[in-house]
């Protein structure tokens, strides 16, 4: 089986209950890379969850219900004395969502810094791909963010490709220049970028769809846009991919991103084109924006997601 290492965090999530219920909120866990975990596992996809949690019995939930999800655990330390991190999450009636977090002493944030680290920065070159996004990197100080990338390009000299979402969320960095900085170096690194306008305009001001991919030289990307369709670079060549027309409401937008990241990494390992696997990027988020909360129930995944030819392992 192919196998994914997501790196990233999971937290403990507040969401707010209908106007019926004023004040009361019900409680789950979501995490950008931990909502690609699943689905990738959901896709036929091995895939294992990179992490710090606490010993809390939240913490013990966590890893209960990833895996009951098939999601791999056996890469979360677990931090005596630590929590995880928190959001609060608000819907309006368009289904776009705000969020408000306490995070600043979560568990996830000390992964770079463990005696644990070297070991699970080694154990990387081991899986196909090593997904991770900007939240990601935001967790971690300089120093971490070094060992990190570090790793990751030993691994892609053992044969792993590395896939990095651009999902920015300004309020994580110190200022600008320093995402900026960080994004540059991924962007440098990365075998598969999984960006979108809403993400790179923030720092990358009035850029064209031209200028912003123009910032990422040499990988495989997908420029997902505000209109739902998406540019992708392919050798060069850039291929307009529209989304098929939705037929039910938006309900939710949380995880159309961590989805489409899903579907399109799957189906590359399963031997996909990039073309399709963008399509199938768009069907998959097409499904899950139109279902409350992140994670859509499996009854609910689109059969058939993968052209019949891909279903096997890419080289």
């Amino acid at each position: 089986m192919t196998r994914v290492a997501c790196i990233g965090e999971c937290m403990i999530e507040l969401k707010q209950a209908q106007e019926t219920e004023a004040g009361l909120f019900s409680r789950g866990y979501g995490g950008d890379t931990l909502n690609t975990a699943v689905y990738l596992a959901r896709l036929g996809v091995g895939a294992d969850y990179v992490t710090a949690l606490g010993d809390d019995p939240l913490s013990d939930e966590m890893i209960a219900g990833w895996a009951a999800e098939e999601v791999g655990t056996s890469h979360v330390v677990r931090l005596p004395g630590k929590l995880p991190g928190l959001y609060m999450i608000q819907t309006d009636d368009k289904g776009e969502r705000r969020f408000f977090h306490w995070r600043d002493s979560a568990a996830a944030r000390s992964l770079m810094d463990l005696p644990e680290t070297p070991d699970i920065l080694n154990s990387l070159a081991g899986y196909d791909v090593v997904y991770l996004s900007a939240i990601t990197l935001s967790l971690y100080g300089a120093e971490g963010r070094a060992r990190l990338f570090a790793a990751l390009k030993r691994a892609r000299e053992d044969g792993a490709r590395f896939a990095f979402d651009t999902n920015f969320r300004a309020r994580g960095w110190p200022d600008l220049d320093v995402a900026r900085a960080v994004f540059q170096e991924a962007f440098a690194t990365a075998d598969i970028v999984l960006a979108s306008t809403e993400d790179l305009l923030p720092l990358y001001p009035s850029e064209s769809n031209e200028d912003l991919l123009a910032r990422i030289p040499d990988a495989e990307v997908v420029l997902k846009l505000a209109e739902p369709a998406s540019l992708l670079r392919l050798q060069g060549r850039l291929h307009p991919i529209k989304a098929e027309p939705l037929k039910t409401p938006v309900v939710d937008t949380t995880a159309a991103g961590d989805s489409f990241a899903a579907a399109y990494v799957a189906a590359r390992l399963f031997g996909a084109e990039p073309i399709d696997a963008a399509r199938a990027g768009h069907r998959l988020a097409g499904v899950v924006v139109c279902h409350p909360g992140a994670i859509i129930p499996r009854a609910a995944m689109p059969p058939g997601l993968f052209p019949a030819t891909s279903r096997k392992a890419s080289p």
